[in-house]
């Protein structure tokens, strides 16, 4: 099993140049929370992550592929609700 200093250093690499803030509960689940430093915005959080089924190297970058993708769809999904609606002429 992999230790939580190495999971959240895992983590962390993966999220650059974004900040990551963790906590565990006492189900053995995580809770991480994925923001731009500078402003403090939050673009993730991810509750109820079961630490016990990341147990392999491999487990844990695939878990960092899907809320990476997790992320683009959030990011995605903002830029079109800033985006002005567009206009009909008929």
């Amino acid at each position: 099993m992999i230790s939580l200093a190495q999971l959240r250093r895992y983590i962390e690499q993966g999220f650059a140049p974004l900040a990551c803030a963790f906590s565990t509960g006492s189900d053995s689940t995580l809770t991480l929370r994925i923001y731009e430093p500078q402003s403090g915005r939050v673009d993730l959080v991810v509750t109820g992550i079961n630490l016990r089924a990341l147990e392999t190297d491999a487990d844990v970058q695939a878990m960092i592929e899907e809320l990476r993708y997790e992320l683009r769809s959030n990011s995605i999904s903002l830029l079109h609700l800033s985006c002005p609606p567009p206009t009909c002429s008929s």
